[in-house]
């Protein structure tokens, strides 16, 4: 049976802040934090007993990963975060592919693009995102379109039926998206998108934690990712049959079942929630903020221009270091980032939170 709302009395932060720096960190859940307990508690008493039924709990998440966003399991692998995925799937592309990046996305997306010298061509990131895309797509020609679904500064976020249209029009166009700051906020479907790769880290709107994420690819993808010796015949051991090259590719070693396991119970307690009804509710919240902040001039040009539907779960506003101190003495977290100071609302955020701010701000 499901409840109806993500409760706030299952985060213990919620006792003490208003919490609206989920585009930082996520938080912890009560029941979740239970389950690391028992987890640690079980890993002292049993010592290496205890890891003997550490593989279904690894096919166990990737599956619940698989049907939370409609992908495939067998194309699905854990990840540490985003980043490793992101640097490993580089590691395995032709040199010569050219990439299509946003000016000033997250560093781990275009710096190691950057450090590596790979061929690139940058589009800037305003209230004309898709119109830049697209025409940058047909000038340079691409082979990758890289990129976050949400601008980890702005909180701008690239309408999703552009990249099915995208996606389309240019169907060698290998599309790459980093979900760390989307996925969680709302229902997604993988498998409908535009997109090719999806690589997550579930520390921020997932509520996992840090130390797991995932990586989702379409069906044809995978051929991309074989090694270079595919013909080399795999390990026989044991513990090794059954992986896929691409749990070979991106799961390598030992995988850390406290972090794996605490991102199978965040889905868990996603799945415990009416979670459509829930992220609508999320989504109303966000509009609304959207009109207060542009209300009171505190939001750049490019975002006051987009319509919030193609905007994330969380804002810039204008303002200073006095502004910051004044709202974390007022026990609102937030963060300072770019020109300004970043405020986001999740599933656990109320009305009564954004009231909360626009009163400090106000005053």
């Amino acid at each position: 049976m499901h409840l109806y709302n993500m409760d706030s009395t299952w985060f213990p932060v919620l006792q003490h802040w208003t919490y609206l720096n989920t585009a930082s960190s996520g938080i912890l859940a009560q029941p979740v934090l239970a389950w690391r307990r028992q987890h640690d508690e079980a890993f002292a008493d049993e010592g290496s007993q205890f890891r003997i039924a550490h593989e279904p709990l690894l096919q166990t998440t990737r599956q619940a990963v698989a049907d939370f966003f409609n992908g495939s399991t067998d194309r699905t692998v854990l990840l540490p975060n985003f980043s490793y995925g992101f640097n490993t799937l580089l590691s395995y592309f032709p040199k010569n592919y050219r990439y299509l990046l946003l000016a000033d996305d997250y560093p781990s997306i275009n710096y190691n693009i950057e450090r590596l010298g790979l061929p690139r061509n940058y589009v800037p990131t305003d209230e004309h995102l898709e119109t830049h895309v697209a025409a940058g797509v047909q000038e340079h020609q691409p082979d990758v379109f890289a990129f976050s679904l949400v601008q980890y500064i702005s909180g701008i976020r690239i309408n999703f039926d552009f990249l099915k249209d995208l996606k389309r029009q240019y169907p060698k166009l290998l599309v790459i998206a980093d979900g760390t700051q989307y996925c969680g906020t709302e229902p997604f479907d993988f498998s409908a998108s535009g997109i090719d790769i999806l690589l997550v880290s579930g520390y921020k709107w997932m509520l996992a934690g840090y130390g797991n994420g995932f990586m989702m690819v379409k069906e044809d993808i995978p051929e991309l990712l074989r090694p270079a010796g595919k013909d080399a015949p795999k390990p026989r051991l044991h513990h090794l049959l059954g992986k896929n090259d691409l749990s070979f590719a991106f799961e390598p070693g030992h995988q850390d079942t406290l972090a794996v396991g605490t991102l199978l119970q965040a889905i868990n307690l996603f799945q415990t929630i009416a979670f459509p009804a829930e992220a609508s509710r999320l989504r109303t919240l966000v509009t609304t903020a959207h009109e207060a902040f542009a209300e009171r001039k505190l939001l750049d040009e490019p975002v006051v221009k987009r319509a919030s539907f193609s905007h994330g779960t969380f804002f810039n506003l204008k303002g200073d270091q006095r502004l910051f101190d004044k709202l974390i003495e007022a026990k609102i977290s937030c963060a300072m980032r770019g020109p300004g100071i970043r405020v986001g609302f999740h599933l656990f955020n109320t009305p009564t939170d954004l009231q909360r701010l626009l009163d400090v701000l106000d005053g």
